[in-house]
């Protein structure tokens, strides 16, 4: 299988853009440098692309296999190999960090839907943590999952996060299935396939209700003194931060605030907060476990096969009622779908 090779990250360039131009050298000087990295990451990856694993032998196992490696906050990639699968706990803390939410969202995937592993077919699932000096991000590169340590005072350590992990290694998951382009509204609904799953992973490991959940996309990744409680919010996108140091959060949650920018592939950090809100909005309306109903609608509509890879909002839409319907028939469900859409902005018909 074929699949084109994107480089996505946790933290969008524009909280990096803001954070590169403080006069505080603590805070530009790891801003400008994970900019630089990313910049290069995102330009290697461009030119070339990531032939997806073949199917092993037999029935993919049931666990995952994991590897960790340590980049010793340097650049190069994967690092030392630190940790397998059948090793006991290690005595770094983020190295048992990462391969606990590997295995979170590896179980979530399997038990929830029936996937095994990100590409179906039982793909090893690899990590480096301690990558870069002050790397203040996370990333999925098309083959891994890379996570840095953070930036003092405003990110603290990209392993403490279950739904980081998820978020990125769902990355994973579109990028052998729908493949959605990254750039414009297929580019925001790549982040927003990518934050909603993240969010149902973290409530299905906690055992959370929607009614009960926060929604949010990294809740634990600012410092004390950081004015935010998270990076973006599914419950009201615009309100998750606002600090002198990052700016006011700029997600939007209806098509009337639809960003139009050259930046950041054209908004894909930015517009994603449109139908991470109509997910939301669907999930609320159904109750219950989100993972069961909302969350079955979203992933049958990824891995369907109909969804074209530079598919728009509307194109999602219309596909999510389509599941709706197909899934449960003309009951509650596509009722709430075709209602959370509509209370963004986004046709249906």
């Amino acid at each position: 299988m074929e699949t084109t090779a994107t480089f996505c990250t946790i933290v969008p360039p524009h909280i990096l853009d803001r954070l590169a131009q403080s006069e505080d050298p603590a805070v530009h000087g790891p801003a400008r440098r994970t900019l630089e990295r990313d910049s290069l990451f995102r330009t290697q990856r461009r030119i070339s692309a990531v032939r997806g694993a073949s199917a092993p032998d037999g029935t993919p196992s049931g666990r995952p296999l994991r590897t960790i490696y340590d980049a010793a906050q340097q650049d190069s990639l994967p690092g030392t190999k630190v940790h397998a699968e059948s090793d006991q706990p290690a005595e770094d803390q983020a190295v048992n960090q990462v391969r606990a939410w590997l295995g979170a969202t590896f179980d979530f995937y399997l038990k929830a839907y029936g996937r095994h592993s990100i590409d179906d077919c039982g793909l090893s699932l690899n990590a480096t943590v301690h990558f870069g000096d002050g790397y203040g991000n996370a990333f999925w590169n098309g083959e891994q999952m890379v996570l840095g340590d953070g930036m003092g005072e405003v990110f603290l350590g990209f392993t403490h996060d279950l739904d980081v992990v998820a978020h990125e290694l769902t990355h994973g998951v579109t990028q052998y299935t729908a493949d959605l382009d990254y750039h414009g509204q297929s580019g925001a609904l790549n982040e927003s396939v990518s934050d909603v799953f993240a969010s149902l992973i973290k409530q299905y490991a906690l055992g959370q209700s929607a009614d009960r959940a926060d929604w949010l996309i990294g809740a634990g990744l600012f410092g004390p003194a950081i004015h935010g409680e998270a990076l973006r919010s599914l419950k009201a996108p615009g309100t998750a931060y606002d600090d002198p140091r990052l700016g006011k959060d700029p997600q939007p949650a209806t098509m009337d605030d639809y960003v139009r920018t050259s930046r950041d592939n054209g908004g894909v950090h930015i517009n994603s907060g449109i139908p991470n809100h109509a997910f939301y909005l669907a999930a609320g309306a159904l109750g219950g476990n989100a993972w069961e109903r909302a969350g079955r609608i979203w992933y049958a509509t990824l891995t369907g096969g109909e969804l074209a890879t530079d598919a728009d909002f509307a194109d999602f839409a219309r596909l999510t009622a389509a599941t709706a319907r197909s899934l449960f028939g003309d009951g509650d469900e596509i009722q709430a779908v075709l209602k959370a859409w509509s209370m963004v902005g986004v046709p249906t018909e």
